[in-house]
C-alpha cells in the first residue's frame, strides 16, 4: 500500500501539478495530490471519531472501575490500589510522547494508528484472560482469601494492562492530530471546521466514556469481569476495521525532505549553549550580517546565539537559521503553561480514585432492591461534557464573539484558565461533602463500622462530578487545540502528547503525593488521611490541599499565559 504521511518526499512534479482545490501539502493514500471536494474534512475525521470514540470506551472501561478490582479481586488496600491507579493511568499518558515521536519521525501517523489499535486488542484480550484465569487453575490451598491470588493472575493482569497503556501511547496523540490533519488551514471554511473538531472530538469522547462508565461498572461489579473486559477487546476490533474503511477518503502530510524537527530544534539549544559566553555585541553584528534582527522575537533572546556563527569558515549548514531558532523559542514557549496545569492534573485524578472510594460508603439505592455501582458516578463527568459542549460551541463561543470580536469567542488561555478556577471551585465542594460525610458516620454511630452503608445519599457527590465536567469543558478541550496549534507543524502529534502528558505527570505527581501524605500521617497506630477505614480518614483535608494548590497554580498561570506570546496569531493577540 502506497501510503504515507512520513515517506512521500516533495518532488517538483508534485508541485508544479497541484491544481486550484487541491491541499497543499497533502497527498491520498497511493501519494497523489488530493483535491479538497473529495477528500479529507468531516467524511474522514467521522471515521476517526468513530474510533476514537471506540478506544475511550475501551480506556474508561478498564480505568473507571480499576480501583475496584484491585481493592476487591486482588485484596490491595485503598492507598496500593489508589498508587497503582495512579501510576498505570500516568504512564498510559506520558507514552503518547515517545508514540507520537516515532510517528512524526518514522512511522507516520496512519502506520503508528495501524500498529498501537493491534497493540491494544492484543492487551485487551490477555487482560480479559487474567481475568477468567482463576477458573482456570486450582488452588494449591483452597483456604487462601482472595488476597492470595495466583501469581500468575497478577503478573499476566499488570503485563495486560501496561500493554494497553503502550498502545494508548501510540494511539491517542496520532489518531486526534490526524483526525484534525484532514482540515485545510488555508481554507477559511475549512479552519472554521477545525475549531469545532476539537469541541465535537472530546463531545464524542466523552459520551462513550459515559456509556462505559455506566454499563461496564456494572458488567464487572455485577456479572462478570471478564465480560467487563472482553466487551472492549470487540470494540476495538470493530474501530480497526472502521478506521481501514476510510483509507480512500484520509489526507496525508507530506514528509519534505528535510532535518527532522528534533533534530532542528535540538541543534538550536546545542548551538546556543556552545555560544553561550559570547558577547551580545557580536550577536548583533551577526544578526545584522544576515539580514534577520528585525524578525526575532524578544523572548528567550539567549537562543539568538545559534544564529552566531564563530568559525566563518565553517559550513553554513552548521549554522542555524532564524526559522529554526524561532521555532525552538515557540516549543520553549509551551514549558510553563505545561508547568502551571499540573496541579488541575493532580486533581483530575481523584475521579477515579478517591471520589469512587468515598461514593462505595454511601446509600447507592436507586430503587428497592437495585444499587449503582460506586464508579457509575463518573457518568456525571461525561453527562456534564456532553450537555455543556454544545452550548458553549453554539451558545457561549457567539455571545463573547459579540464582545470581543474573536472567531472562538475567547483565546485558548483564557478557556483553559476558567477551567482551572472551576477545578479549585469542585476541590472545595468536595471537602465541604466530605466533612458532611464524617459528621453523618458520627452522628449514626458508625465511625468503627466501615462496611456499614452511611445514610447518606450518594447524589450528594453529583456537584462535584458536574463541576469537573465542566472543568474539562474548558481546560482539557483548551490545552488540546493550544498544545496542537503552538507547535511546529510537524510536531502535532507531539503537541497532543504534550497535553497527554500534563495527566500523565499529573497522575504520578498525585502518586507521589498520596505516598508522601499516608507515610507522614500514618504509622504508629494513627489513621492515616487515606485509612481503609474512609470514616477515620481525613479526604478532606486531602481536598482542602488540593483546593489550595490549584489557587497557586492559578495565580503562576496568570502571570505567564499574560505574557504568552502565540506562534501563529490569527486574532489573539492576548490572554
Amino acid at each position: 500500500m502506497a501510503i504515507s504521511d512520513s515517506d512521500n518526499s516533495f518532488t517538483e512534479e508534485s508541485q508544479t501539478s497541484l491544481l486550484e482545490g487541491t491541499v497543499a501539502g497533502a497527498v491520498d493514500y497511493k501519494g497523489n495530490p488530493v483535491l479538497r471536494a473529495n477528500s479529507g474534512g468531516w467524511r474522514s475525521a467521522s471515521f476517526m471519531l468513530g474510533v476514537e470514540m471506540a478506544e475511550r470506551f475501551s480506556y474508561f472501561g478498564i480505568a473507571c472501575n480499576l480501583i475496584t478490582y484491585l481493592t476487591g479481586q486482588l485484596g490491595q488496600s485503598t492507598v496500593t490500589a489508589a498508587e497503582n491507579v495512579n501510576a498505570w493511568s500516568g504512564t498510559a499518558q506520558l507514552l503518547p510522547l515517545l508514540g507520537a515521536s516515532i510517528a512524526d519521525s518514522f512511522l507516520g501517523r496512519y502506520r503508528t494508528i495501524v500498529i498501537a489499535t493491534l497493540i491494544y486488542i492484543l492487551g485487551l484480550g490477555l487482560l480479559t484472560l487474567s481475568a477468567v484465569l482463576p477458573s482456570l487453575i486450582d488452588y494449591v490451598d483452597t483456604n487462601k482469601s482472595m488476597s492470595c491470588c495466583p501469581k500468575l493472575k497478577v503478573i499476566l493482569f499488570f503485563f495486560s494492562l501496561y500493554l494497553v497503556a503502550v498502545a494508548q501511547g501510540g494511539h491517542k496523540p496520532c489518531i486526534q492530530a490526524f483526525g484534525a490533519d484532514q482540515f485545510d488551514g488555508e481554507d477559511q471554511g475549512e479552519r472554521n471546521a477545525k475549531s469545532s473538531f476539537f469541541n465535537w472530538w472530546f463531545l464524542g469522547a466523552c459520551g462513550s466514556a459515559a456509556v462505559a462508565v455506566l454499563a461496564l461498572s456494572y458488567i464487572q461489579d455485577n456479572i462478570s469481569w471478564g465480560l467487563g473486559f472482553g466487551i472492549p477487546c470487540i470494540l476495538m476490533i470493530i474501530a480497526l476495521v472502521i478506521f481501514l474503511l476510510g483509507t480512500r477518503t484520509y489526507r496525508y502530510c507530506i514528509k519534505r525532505d528535510e532535518t527532522s524537527p528534533f533534530v532542528r530544534i535540538g541543534g538550536v539549544f546545542v548551538a546556543a549553549i556552545r555560544n553561550c559566553h559570547t558577547t551580545r555585541s557580536a550577536i548583533a553584528i551577526e544578526e545584522e550580517a544576515c539580514g534577520t534582527s528585525h524578525h526575532s522575537s524578544e523572548q528567550f533572546k539567549f537562543l539568538n546565539k545559534a544564529l552566531l556563527s564563530l568559525d566563518r569558515h565553517k559550513e553554513e549548514g552548521k549554522v542555524c537559521t532564524i526559522s529554526e531558532v524561532e521555532e525552538a523559542k515557540a516549543v520553549l514557549r509551551l514549558f510553563p503553561i505545561w508547568a502551571t496545569s499540573l496541579v488541575y492534573a493532580i486533581v483530575y485524578a481523584q475521579h477515579s480514585t478517591f471520589f469512587t472510594e468515598q461514593g462505595a460508603t454511601l446509600d447507592r439505592t436507586l430503587f428497592p432492591g437495585f444499587k449503582i455501582p460506586a464508579a457509575s458516578l463518573q457518568f456525571f463527568i461525561s453527562l456534564a461534557i456532553v450537555l455543556f459542549i454544545p452550548i458553549y460551541d453554539l451558545i457561549f463561543v457567539p455571545i463573547a464573539r459579540a464582545f470581543t470580536a474573536k472567531p472562538s469567542g475567547i483565546t485558548m488561555l483564557q478557556r483553559i484558565g476558567i477551567g482551572m478556577l472551576l477545578s479549585a471551585t469542585c476541590m472545595v465542594v468536595a471537602a465541604l461533602v466530605e466533612i458532611k460525610r464524617l459528621n453523618t458516620a458520627k452522628e449514626f454511630g458508625l465511625v468503627d463500622k466501615p462496611n456499614v452503608t452511611i445514610p447518606m445519599s450518594v447524589w450528594w457527590l453529583v456537584p462535584q462530578y458536574v463541576l469537573s465536567g465542566i472543568a474539562d469543558v474548558f481546560t482539557l478541550v483548551g490545552l488540546q487545540e493550544f498544545f496542537y496549534d503552538q507547535v511546529p507543524i510537524e510536531l502535532r502529534s507531539v503537541g497532543i502528547a504534550l497535553y497527554q502528558s500534563i495527566l500523565g505527570v499529573g497522575s504520578l505527581l498525585s502518586c507521589l503525593l498520596v505516598s508522601v501524605i499516608e507515610e507522614a500521617t500514618g504509622g504508629y497506630g494513627r489513621y492515616s488521611w487515606f485509612s481503609d477505614n474512609l470514616n477515620r480518614a481525613h479526604l478532606d483535608y486531602f481536598y482542602w490541599l488540593l483546593a489550595g494548590l490549584s489557587v497557586v497554580a492559578f495565580t503562576a498561570y496568570l502571570y505567564f499565559a499574560k505574557s504568552y506570546i502565540y506562534n501563529r496569531p490569527v486574532n489573539i493577540v492576548s490572554l
